[in-house]
């Protein structure tokens, strides 16, 4: 690889993206969830929000994995 690439991956560029655009739909969800009205909260909107949540969870966990 060239010089300028491999800067370039040293930036880590695509992952940081991925992370802000994961943090801005887990909080577009949450954001959901909570405007829903108490009629609408069924079983099937919790379980969506708690797999976003989870998936979140996840996903921040292998990223402070992989920062040294």
């Amino acid at each position: 690889m060239t010089v300028a690439m491999e800067r370039i991956l040293a930036w880590k560029i695509l992952p940081r993206i991925m992370m802000l655009v994961m943090t801005y739909m887990y909080i577009e969800v949450l954001f959901w969830f909570m405007n829903l009205p108490p009629d609408a909260m069924t079983s099937q909107a919790t379980a969506l929000t708690a797999t976003v949540t989870g998936a979140m969870t996840g996903a921040f966990a292998v990223w402070l994995g992989h920062e040294k």
